[in-house]
């Protein structure tokens, strides 16, 4: 290139025309200085010209692992922008998206030299490339919460961050082999799956074969060099193929078309092969032929020029140009057996069609058909479905596990395509039910849905639907959702919703237990002030609640944890929250501070027992309450020659007990875990909704918390909650709080407590 030593990197030609009439130089203090000064945004060519020369002289200076200069990266990133058909301020951002991050510069600075748009474009790639989607549950969910807020602002941030990871993979053979499997595992299970829903198929298939490199590099390596091996023979034989369609498709009429053989991508082949349990020989169909014509209706000729040529295999023709895919997608596929017995895929589609299966939105960016330069999401946007329900679900869904599961639904899950009776075409999570379908159509039609048909006919409710069903739901004032639905229910939406309706309705139920809960926790003394201050609304706010009311039947409902509330309730009055002016501010400060628990200070003995008070003497666990460490107790000297036996302080089995039978006794902090038993064995019962899995659920998040589960017994009456006894092996107060607020978290869990002749923990 003739830039390339003046720029000390490759410069590509479209580069170099911009650069033209103008030449790089040193910069002084002087020109370092003009940043401070507001100017005009530069526009089209110029914009490109000056946000190159910017980023060149922030990363002077700056090398890749590879020894490149830094520049190369942007450079690279701005021409796979520029190859989408991205405007230039979509370019310019490609080329400033890592100088907030690596440089000195700010966010406030790039808009003086480019303007609010490029601005706004680059500081949102400069917050996504702060997230990291590790195997924390709680980090990895708010990451993907703040992803998908992004995109809604302007989704040619997530484009542009796509084409920085696409060059970063190119470029990962520099890394090292913990870093590489790291990104290429993130790669393929979040970028590759938002390339595809996006519809940019290039970076979709690359990304997908760059990351089955660095994480199967066995696997990968064995089928590249197969696919070489077979190159020749299977071009011999899809070139008679085409020669044979295009004096075809000339005798009908058909006369700008293109027909070449297209080669699946690597990471294709490799999941046919894991998903059919086969070898590579057994897979014939590693290249399709792909039809390119003028119009529709010279696709639906091609197709029946194919169907006339070679016999069609059934099942295996798929129409995405009457129903497209989500993302846009539009093609005619069609499997047929070939001359020499093997089978032959074929896509046929038209130029269009073909322009936005390679760029999906690129193809047709919002802004340019307003004229507006405004990308964010509107409710018009139906190629959006997916991303719009996702933002609806980061307020309803609490438990983050939940939240995630959702999104695997909608990035990987393929749909079905179903009808209204009105012909609207509505796509659904493969797996989908009547149910679903009517939470779709809206969420009144869900809690009313009373029965459906499809296709004409009744059908019960958890009949699954297939392409192209008519589906008809039958509603009745009086009916109302079913805890049963939630055993066949798929989509996030019909779920959430069957969840709320319970909720709401039982609201003053859930209501009166979290008060009840809450001034157990706290005591009756100034209750009632507690309640109206604003601590105790700036609790429920911190805890994503409209207002006090329901922060209390979340917490009934067992939506948050006890724990929680009293915790974020410590934090507000610390951070001298205001409280109502009907309640002098000292005064209810010094009424909320000594309601709320504080630790005792614990006894510091000497003694190894485990308990003070009994040293020398045999005593017991009471059974009626299993006290643990951490909890208040009293010794009861029994009747029988059974010695003392220790019950947590407040057992109605000791209130009765005379006086002179009592014994002071308490926990030995001091003792190590070889003098004492390491856990203690507590009843718990579970009120959860009845559905399938619950339970497994439940003894999942039990052991990865590594607890002992001694005995399990559940309960079911149809329509009704279900009751689940367990008995777990617990250390002390500590570790039973933290298994109870992991339980709460989940949405199916009406309540939680201990269980004996005891009042609940």
């Amino acid at each position: 290139m003739v830039l390339t030593a003046t720029y000390e990197c490759t410069v590509p030609d479209w580069l170099q025309d911009c650069l033209a009439t103008s030449s790089i130089v040193e910069k002084t203090e002087v020109e370092r200085q003009e940043r401070d000064s507001p100017r005009e945004a530069p526009r089209d060519g110029d914009l490109i010209r000056q946000a190159f020369e910017f980023a060149y002289q922030l990363h002077r200076g700056q090398y890749r692992k590879s020894g490149e200069p830094y520049i190369s990266h942007p450079v690279a990133v701005a021409g796979l922008l520029r190859e989408l058909g991205g405007s230039a301020p979509m370019i310019a951002a490609g080329f400033l998206h890592d100088v907030v991050e690596d440089t000195d510069v700010t966010p406030e600075e790039i808009e003086q030299r480019f303007g609010t748009e490029v601005r706004h474009l680059v500081e949102g790639v400069t917050k996504l490339s702060k997230f990291t989607f590790s195997s924390k549950t709680e980090r990895q969910a708010e990451n993907f919460r703040r992803m998908f807020l992004a995109m809604a602002k302007d989704i040619r941030v997530i484009v542009v961050k796509l084409a920085d990871r696409l060059h970063n993979m190119r470029t990962l053979e520099y890394m090292s082999p913990e870093k590489q499997r790291a990104i290429a595992l993130e790669t393929r299970e979040i970028f590759a799956p938002l390339a595809n829903r996006l519809g940019i198929g290039r970076f979709k298939w690359e990304l997908e074969d760059l990351a089955f490199k660095y994480l199967e590099p066995e696997q990968y390596r064995q089928i590249q060099e197969l696919i070489a091996e077979k190159r020749v023979n299977r071009e011999a034989r899809l070139s008679g193929v085409i020669e044979m369609l295009g004096q075809r498709l000339e005798q009908i009429g058909v006369r700008e078309f293109e027909i070449k053989g297209r080669p699946k991508h690597l990471y294709g082949i490799y999941q046919k092969m894991q998903r059919q349990q086969k070898e590579f020989h057994e897979i014939f169909d590693i290249a399709a032929v792909r039809i390119i014509v003028q119009c529709n209706d010279e696709c639906y000729r091609a197709l029946a020029v194919v169907h006339d040529a070679f016999r069609p295999i059934p099942g295996r023709f798929k129409d995405y140009i009457g129903l497209p895919k989500p993302n846009r997608y539009q093609s005619l596929h069609t499997g047929v057996i070939g001359h020499t017995g093997r089978p032959i895929e074929f896509q046929i589609r038209t130029w269009e069609m073909h322009h936005v299966a390679e760029y999906g939105i690129a193809a047709h960016w919002k802004y340019k058909e307003t004229g507006s330069s405004n990308a964010s999401l509107t409710n018009s946007d139906e190629k959006f479905t997916w991303l719009r329900q996702l933002l609806e679900w980061q307020s309803d869904l609490k438990d983050a596990q939940e939240y995630l599961e959702s999104i695997k639904d909608n990035l990987f899950e393929d749909d079905v395509y179903v009808f209204t009776p009105q012909g609207d075409v509505l796509s659904l999570n493969r797996g989908a039910t009547p149910v679903d379908f009517a939470y779709r159509i809206h969420t009144e039609v869900g809690n009313h849905c009373a029965g459906a048909k499809v296709n004409g006919k009744m059908i019960p409710l958890d009949t699954l639907l297939k392409n192209g069903d008519i589906v008809e739901i039958i509603t009745q004032k009086n009916s109302h959702p079913s805890l049963d639905w939630l055993n066949f229910a798929v989509t996030t939406g019909a779920r959430n919703r069957i969840r709320q309706w319970y909720k709401r309705s039982h609201r003053e139920e859930n209501v009166m237990r979290g008060r009840e809960l809450l001034e157990k926790e706290l005591g009756k003394n100034g209750f009632e002030a507690l309640l109206k201050s604003e601590p105790m609304l700036a609790t429920a706010e911190r805890c994503n609640y409209h207002g006090v009311e329901d922060l209390l039947a979340a917490l009934g409902y067992g939506e948050v944890t006890l724990n929680l509330v009293v915790n974020r309730l410590r934090e507000a009055i610390k951070a001298k929250q205001p409280i109502t002016p009907a309640v002098d501010r000292e005064d209810a400060c010094t009424i909320i501070s000594t309601m709320l628990p504080s630790p005792a200070p614990s006894p510091i003995p000497q003694s190894k027992s485990p308990i003070v008070g009994v040293e020398g003497l045999l005593y017991h666990i009471a059974g009626c309450c299993t006290p643990i460490p951490g909890e208040p107790i009293i010794g009861v000297v029994t009747r029988g020659s059974r010695g003392i036996s220790i019950h947590r302080q407040g057992c109605v089995n000791v209130d009765n007990v005379e006086g002179d039978r009592l014994v002071p006794v308490s926990w030995n902090s001091a003792t190590s875990e070889e003098s004492r038993p390491q856990t203690y064995t507590v009843q718990v019962q579970i009120e959860a909704i009845d559905r399938v899995g619950v339970l497994k659920d439940i003894l999942l998040r039990l052991s990865d918390n590594s607890i002992n589960v001694r005995n399990v017994q559940v309960k079911t009456c149809p329509g009704k909650p279900a009751i689940i006894d367990l008995g777990i092996d617990i250390r002390d107060r500590r570790q039973l709080e933290q298994v109870f607020a992991q339980i709460r978290k989940m949405s199916d869990i009406l309540n939680l407590r201990r269980i004996g002749k005891t009042e609940d923990s």
